[in-house]
């Protein structure tokens, strides 16, 4: 997350104890700052959400890097994309010249990558929401899945990202071969199991899913409050 200190206090407050958090703050321009905060839901199995959070001196220009992967049936390919989804993004060759192309193409290797490991790092998969600032004045933000971005400006909020639910990917997923159950009392799920359209991972799902990311490119100016980031526990169950 970028933004404000009281914002950050504030989420604390409402997510609980025993937190995993930390903050941050850009050296080009002081008043840019990042916080974030990790904390383990109610569910009876280990954690499987990640976070990065940090900026980045790459020659003269910084980035901030910034992402949420939450893991499903996995905390292994959540970790793995942690450590490669930006290496893969900003080894791009064209990444400072066409940044929304590079994020496209890193996100589809980093999950072909991931399909090929598949015996090393286990079934399931994850969704994943990333925003990298370019010198405190450009953000390129992607996701797939259902973790969101939203940006605030002069007291209006935005959603950067776009929920990949089965419902509205319904006509895709079809003609891939697959279908959406909506069982009462369920939410719509792709082949009767995974809640999210699009994810890295889920090899045994993965002709009826897609990793073609949302991305989007947004000018940060004074405008500017804050950014959120944050997987579904946040945005629809908190």
């Amino acid at each position: 997350m970028i933004g404000k200190r009281e914002i950050f206090n504030k989420m604390k407050k409402v997510l609980g104890s025993s937190p995993d958090s930390g903050k941050g703050k850009s050296k080009m321009k002081k008043h840019v700052t990042h916080g974030y905060h990790l904390v383990k839901g109610k569910a009876g199995h280990p954690m499987e959400d990640y976070v990065v959070a940090q900026f980045k001196q790459v020659d003269e220009n910084e980035l901030g890097l910034f992402a949420i992967f939450d893991g499903h049936l996995s905390h292994e390919i959540p970790d793995f994309l942690r450590t490669h989804l930006f290496e893969n993004i900003l080894n791009e060759p064209n990444f400072w010249q066409d940044p929304e192309s590079a994020v496209r193409r890193a996100y589809c290797i980093t999950d072909t990558t991931i399909l090929e490991k598949a015996v090393d790092l286990g079934k399931g998969g994850s969704t994943a929401v990333t925003a990298i600032l370019i010198n405190c004045e450009k953000l390129v933000v992607a996701n797939v899945g259902d973790s969101r971005a939203v940006i605030c400006k002069n007291g209006v909020a935005k959603q950067l990202s776009v929920d990949h639910e089965p419902s509205s990917e319904r006509e895709h997923i079809e003609g891939r071969g697959g279908f959406v159950s909506n069982f009462p009392g369920d939410v719509p799920r792709v082949d009767g199991q995974l809640a999210v359209a699009r994810a890295f991972g889920d090899k045994s799902l993965k002709m009826h899913l897609s990793s073609e990311p949302h991305v989007v490119m947004e000018t940060i100016d004074d405008d500017t409050e804050f950014i959120i980031l944050a997987s579904d526990g946040l945005w629809k169950v908190i």
